[in-house]
């Protein structure tokens, strides 16, 4: 039994509006990556105890879990479109991590300060020679002791193999801003 053509025609336009309908739900549907502040929570990374710095550090980077709010509808970090509840993970946030290899802040500047002019601060950093050099001039008579705790404190100068100190997580680190070729200057004005 053939249907009258106005039942196929309108058969035809429903199937076409669904079909423009579904994909466009299915275009629209953004990463969970691209949800706006508020629209999802990470948890912190996880802190281990010896290094103070994210478990699963690789590559100065590790990953935090971060759950959608709930009744957001995005695409998770395998693809798959899901409206979550707030409890499910969505995607995984980077957190920058530093390299460390067992150099303690804190005990680089008390021997600076305390045994600087043994050199004892510049044997805990990895530079014998300098140490010895320090320790056989009574630390360049005082001057080189105050150098190098004003340099360590300001963290100017590091482990000798070229990691960072190990500061509490939420201690007080520096960022060294520096200049390269990618840095915009911006023109001087002429007074």
């Amino acid at each position: 039994m053939a249907l009258p053509r106005d039942r196929w025609l309108l058969c035809v336009c429903l199937l076409f509006l669904c079909v423009c309908f579904i994909g466009a739900v299915l275009v629209d549907v953004d990463k969970c990556e691209e949800l706006r502040i508020g629209q999802y929570i990470c948890d912190s990374p996880k802190i281990n105890d010896v290094t103070q710095e994210p478990e699963n550090c690789t590559n100065e980077t590790a990953f935090g879990p971060c759950m959608p709010a709930p009744n957001i509808t995005c695409r998770n970090y395998s693809g798959l479109v899901n409206t979550f509840t707030g409890k499910e993970v969505g995607f995984y946030k980077p957190f920058p991590c530093r390299n460390v290899s067992g150099y303690s802040y804190k005990v680089a500047v008390a021997l600076s300060l305390f045994l600087g002019w043994l050199g004892a601060d510049r044997f805990y950093l990895g530079y014998p020679a300098l140490g010895l050099l320090k320790f056989c001039t009574v630390g360049f008579c005082g001057i080189g002791s105050l150098i190098d705790f004003v340099l360590i404190s300001a963290q100017i100068v590091g482990p000798a193999d070229g990691s960072n100190y190990i500061i509490d997580y939420y201690g007080a680190r520096l960022t060294r801003l520096a200049i390269d070729n990618d840095t915009y200057r911006k023109t001087q004005m002429e007074l």
